[in-house]
């Protein structure tokens, strides 16, 4: 850890205010040149005190770049990593504002949502698999509170959140006994074409082992998953931009769809 937790706590103000404001700032890594992944997560920690403290609540958390191709595009050498709050969850079929948004971008995934804790630093497939009540479809828009680029890696999106924008969760979900998670597939139609498909296995292989990852990961901060927390897995397609005028769908076949318009 390089920076102070004075330090911590002023870019974490500066976060939660550009999000409120819509003014972008620039990224911790071109702030704070020196810092490292701690840096990043308790700068995060901070944003999430500050929520909470302003009367958010936590909903659960996400995995990204979980893809070795959306991994070797950013620079990063692992997953990042992220807290979700509850004003960041739309309803299915929302009209979304693109003046909110600072560089909105589509991705497609499944969500765990848990029964049980999930925690500790040897969390595996099995104990995934048990302290998942069920999984669902969603969409998630990535977005960054940040204007411009900074260094390769993850350190500014984990500070940020990992970059997410707001999620939509689907209404079918389904039990892990059900279905093989590895094979659930997912195309991206924007504006009635296909621009994006793939299947829940570019996900690390299995998204149950993203979510693994994410609860070993977690157990590093002293962060345990909470029951009810939905924990979003990662995309298994590249992600797309978005703008106004703009309509999504997201077909996950059996599992159903996921329909949003963009406006102005």
């Amino acid at each position: 850890m390089r920076m102070t937790d004075a330090q911590h706590r002023t870019m974490a103000e500066a976060l939660v205010q550009a999000e409120l404001t819509r003014q972008w700032i620039d990224p911790l890594t071109l702030q704070y040149e020196d810092a490292d992944i701690e840096d990043a997560y308790a700068v995060g920690q901070h944003v999430t005190d500050i929520k909470v403290a302003n009367g958010r609540v936590v909903k659960g958390h996400k995995v990204g770049l979980t893809s070795r191709a959306m991994r070797e595009a950013t620079g990063a050498t692992e997953p990042d990593y992220g807290t979700l709050f509850d004003n960041w969850f739309l309803d299915e079929g929302t009209q979304v504002s693109r003046s909110l948004l600072n560089k909105p971008l589509v991705e497609v995934e499944l969500v765990f949502v848990l029964k049980e804790p999930l925690g500790g630093p040897s969390v595996n497939a099995a104990d995934v698999i048990r302290a998942t009540d069920f999984v669902t479809p969603a969409v998630e828009v990535v977005d960054t509170r940040y204007g411009k680029r900074g260094k390769p890696g993850v350190i500014d999106s984990i500070s940020d959140a990992a970059s997410c924008g707001f999620v939509m969760i689907g209404g079918n979900p389904v039990s892990l006994r059900d279905i093989d998670v590895r094979h659930v597939g997912g195309a991206l139609y924007k504006n009635g074409e296909v621009v994006e498909s793939g299947t829940a296995a570019a996900v690390m292989g299995n998204p149950i082992n993203s979510v693994a990852w994410l609860a070993r990961k977690l157990h590093e901060f002293g962060v345990e998953m909470q029951p009810g927390h939905s924990i979003l897995s990662g995309s298994f397609i590249r992600i797309h931009p978005m703008a106004p005028g703009d309509t999504f769908v997201a077909d996950f076949g059996p599992l159903g769809q996921i329909s949003f318009g963009v406006t102005s």
